[in-house]
């Protein structure tokens, strides 16, 4: 057992660390957000502190128009977003989640709704549906898919790992396990049903995202189940 350490250590390990940056890690699981009188889109529940004059909005419905609402009713991807505006330093964290910082430079990226913790407002985003026949089979396989310029903050289960694709040479995932994904390319879906699979015999791998082009695709070390609509989600 460890012994107890001085209160004075632990508090000088443990403080909050100053920065300028507008985004920028407390440490791997907490991300402190600064807001000089603008504002960002972060995962509604995902305040764990604050300091200074912010205000926390729920998205309203058509805040990011008719489209987007339409699709977020029939695939419940996303979650509700919550607006921080104000003047201040905001601490989100998602279930102690590791948490990577992304700058987009006029370029695009695909984002498992569920493994999206916060966004500056100047990112573009929108849903996509991989495919029909998904939604089906795995409870809903929507993305987001974020472009422009800015800062995206995503987490992971544990670290994450990146592989590269190319043309010819291409990566199948478990879709439980893909966080993201470059904006040049999109998933197919690769099924492998048989008698055995709707027996309950199966590898439980049957379904597989295939990447099949110039790009990368994020995984983590863990097979997140998509969020079923109606219940709740922790922040």
């Amino acid at each position: 057992m460890p012994s107890p350490r001085a209160l004075a250590d632990v508090l000088a390990e443990t403080a909050q660390k100053p920065g300028a940056e507008k985004f920028q890690l407390e440490s791997t699981r907490m991300l402190e957000v600064n807001l000089t009188g603008d504002h960002i889109w972060t995962k509604q529940g995902s305040m764990i502190a604050y300091r200074g004059a912010l205000t926390f909005e729920r998205e309203r419905a058509l805040e990011h128009g008719l489209g987007v609402a339409l699709k977020r009713m029939f695939s419940g991807e996303t979650g509700a977003l919550m607006k921080v505006t104000g003047r201040g330093s905001l601490y989100i964290a998602d279930n102690g989640k590791h948490i990577t910082l992304l700058r987009l430079q006029n370029e695009s990226l695909y984002v498992n709704g569920n493994d999206l913790l916060a966004f500056e407002p100047a990112l573009k985003w929108d849903i996509r549906m991989i495919r029909r026949i998904a939604g089906m089979m795995a409870g809903g396989l929507f993305c987001v898919q974020l472009q422009g310029t800015g800062v995206v903050a995503i987490c992971t289960h544990g670290s994450p790992m990146t592989l590269r694709t190319s043309t010819g040479a291409p990566v199948n995932t478990d879709p439980n396990a893909t966080v993201a994904w470059s904006g040049n390319m999109f998933p197919d879906l690769k099924t492998a049903f048989t008698l055995r699979t709707f027996l309950g015999r199966g590898s439980g791998e049957s379904l597989q995202m295939h990447f099949n082009g110039d790009g990368f695709v994020i995984v983590q070390p863990y097979e997140e189940k998509p969020l079923q609509k109606g219940k709740g989600r922790n922040g």
